[in-house]
């Protein structure tokens, strides 16, 4: 346990702050839901899906914030536009909660966020993401469309160590730094996802979002959770408490190393989430106190989850 010499930014989200030193902001967790193959979507081109559950995932995660204090983000992800498009009027008519705009497909992305830009949700959707494969038309309409937060992908595929994720930030001769390329889109809050690859790299990616908050003062974090997911022995090999508990303990890792959130996978797996990264969130902040950090909210998960 730490504190971090580097000045560290702050952002607020449609009233959620991420960043700080450890100890001061409560980790904020990021469920991803309409994702592929999830089960309550029954058109994923459509974007056709089950609203009841839909609306009860999501009053869950809400829930556990108020149990625990832990603030979340919700990952929309879509296949195409006009899936995208509805699961997002669909989440900002459910919760006042930020959200991110997440596809594969730039273009869909783009279009996703140009729609909730249009319908006044400008300041709670956060692009996901900008990455090395950014090109200069994605660039340019992000600026026009006037998108103020984004997450910053720092996968270098040429340096895989965590001192990779750096210098795809900054950028090489010949190779735009990401933080350059958010500049140049005029974004104003990015969040840095160290990327995790496999359940190995997750070391690297928590080692990766230390070096980020040392260098930048940025908000970083990962998402460990999805390499635990194709994680097949454990499932097999060790047990019905080894998942989960694998599971819950690649958060922990993250937020040990400074990590501002945790992107854990699918929201479903709030319940396994939220308490240990509460438990830990608030030792953290105990500590912090010999360091003379004190928490900047009223609601840590020190004065609620004991």
């Amino acid at each position: 346990m730490f504190k971090f010499e580097k000045e560290q930014v702050v952002y607020d989200i449609a009233g959620v702050k991420l960043g700080g030193q450890p100890g001061e902001y409560p980790t904020v967790l990021i469920g991803s839901i309409f994702y592929e193959k999830h089960k309550i979507v029954s058109d994923p081109m459509k974007g056709e899906f089950d609203k009841k559950a839909a609306e009860e995932l999501i009053k869950k995660q809400e829930e556990l914030y108020d149990k625990t204090g832990n603030p979340f983000i919700i990952d929309v992800v879509g296949l195409s536009s006009e899936a995208l498009e509805r699961y997002i009027d669909f989440v900002a008519d459910v919760t006042e909660a930020p959200f991110l705009v997440d596809s594969f497909s730039p273009n869909v992305r783009l279009s996703a966020i140009k729609h909730a830009i249009e319908v006044g949700l400008k300041e709670r959707a956060i692009y996901n993401s900008i990455d090395n494969h950014v090109s200069d038309e994605e660039i340019n309409s992000l600026r026009d469309l006037g998108v103020e937060s984004s997450v910053l992908m720092a996968y270098n595929p040429r340096n895989v160590w965590a001192k990779g994720r750096i210098e795809i930030l900054r950028g090489w001769e010949g190779q735009l730094g990401l933080l350059e390329a958010a500049e140049k889109a005029g974004v104003k809050k990015t969040l840095i996802d160290t990327a995790v690859l496999d359940v190995p790299s997750i070391g690297i990616a928590a080692s990766a979002v230390k070096l980020v908050k040392e260098e930048f003062g940025l908000p970083a974090g990962c998402a460990p959770s999805n390499a635990i997911a194709t994680w097949s022995r454990v499932k097999k090999e060790y047990g019905p408490h080894a998942y989960p508990a694998s599971y819950a303990g690649s958060a922990i890792l993250d937020i040990l190393m400074g990590a501002d959130f945790v992107l854990y996978g699918p929201i479903k797996q709030a319940d396994t989430v939220y308490p240990v990264c509460a438990m830990v969130d608030a030792i953290i902040c105990y500590n912090a106190r010999m360091l003379g950090i004190r928490p900047k909210v009223k609601n840590h998960p020190l004065y609620k989850i004991f």
